[in-house]
């Protein structure tokens, strides 16, 4: 199996995939400018017509060599099996000790030194006709990374309205309890990839607590209010507003618990370009999410030459809580052996 590049089109909104990491590595929408042009579908003879110009507005590489030699600080990738830090890289879990590789010291991130992100996912169905989708499944053994038990992963992209992104993720043990936390790590930037900082973005979060952090970005256990806060976005403001206020930026995990209700999908957050009036909104059935500025993002050299520098794009992480395996007061993360993890986002595209 090797790495390949995919891609689905609707007519108006084109993405690129790869099998390497489950990863978006292109995003396609229009903004509210331009004259109207016409899209041709790959698969078939048609077009269809749509006003706006075009930006590709995700953070990545233009082939999948420069993800598989570990140049990509997660981008587009889903991240597991269990996303965020671990505190010290360790956890108990039915009376046994595991352990795992400290990469973000002294914590383990995002699942270690291979998590998901780096491997070969199996392209188990792809359909870009009508209804796009593509849909991935790895098969996560007992011991790697040093989690427990075979997992077996699937991970569902579609576009299922001419405006609309859809991840579906499922993860089902097959012997042993273990945590399970997959998060998509798509890095965003509105006005376009190569377009510099997201501080002029606004956003809106519906959230009005999260998870404060220790000096090692680990959560206190602490549900804390945002109100009158530097993390306050319950309505919305400009990124770049009060950023200064934070060492490096933002990289939270917010507590959704106010944003309204739509076919089992709370509203997370509202993100709005001003120079393009590109806006997003995300939809999820996860409890958390991690709002991320970009903080560590230092020169690295992207799709067709652009250098993306600090700030230059945020992430919106859909998960369950940073550590929550160890604070039994945050929701649990543990899936039993017979159990399903599910987890859907659903991004939605418009303009102003």
């Amino acid at each position: 199996m090797a790495a390949e590049l995919y891609e689905l089109s609707n007519g108006t909104i084109t993405v690129k995939l790869t099998n390497f990491g489950a990863t978006i590595t292109s995003l396609l929408v229009p903004d509210a400018n331009g004259d109207e042009f016409h899209i041709l579908f790959p698969s078939r003879s048609s077009s269809l017509p749509h006003k706006g110009n075009l930006a590709d507005v995700v953070l990545g590489f233009d082939t999948v060599e420069p993800y598989q030699q570990g140049l990509s600080p997660y981008f587009g990738c889903i991240v597991g099996r269990v996303a965020n830090r671990i505190k010290d890289g360790k956890f108990a879990l039915n009376g046994v000790e595991y352990s795992f590789y400290i990469n973000n010291p002294p914590n383990s991130l995002h699942g270690g030194k291979i998590g998901f992100d780096k491997v070969l996912w199996e392209v188990t169905e792809y359909n870009n006709n009508m209804f796009p989708s593509i849909t991935f499944k790895y098969q996560s053994k007992d011991g790697e990374e040093g989690y427990p038990g075979d997992l077996s992963v699937t991970a569902k992209y579609s576009l299922p309205s001419s405006t609309s992104l859809k991840l579906e993720m499922e993860a089902v043990p097959l012997n042993k309890a273990t945590p399970v936390n997959l998060a998509q790590h798509t890095y965003w930037n509105l006005a376009g990839h190569n377009s510099g900082n997201i501080l002029d973005h606004s956003i809106q979060i519906l959230a009005s607590h999260l998870t404060p952090v220790d000096k090692n970005l680990i959560p206190t256990g602490e549900i804390m209010p945002v109100s009158s806060t530097c993390f306050d976005f319950m309505t919305e403001k400009k990124i770049g507003s009060r950023i200064h206020e934070l060492q490096v930026g933002y990289d939270h995990n917010y507590v959704l618990d106010c944003g309204e209700e739509r076919s089992g999908l709370k509203h997370a957050a509202k993100v709005k370009d001003p120079s393009t009036s590109r806006v997003l909104d995300l939809w999820t059935d996860a409890p958390g999410m991690q709002f991320y500025t970009g903080n560590y993002v230092d020169g690295v050299v992207g799709k067709g030459g652009a250098v993306y520098g600090k700030h230059a794009a945020l992430c919106l992480e859909t998960q369950g809580f940073p550590n929550a395996i160890n604070q039994p007061n945050f929701p649990s993360v543990v899936v039993q052996p017979g159990g399903k993890y599910k987890h859907t986002m659903l991004f939605e595209f418009s303009t102003t």
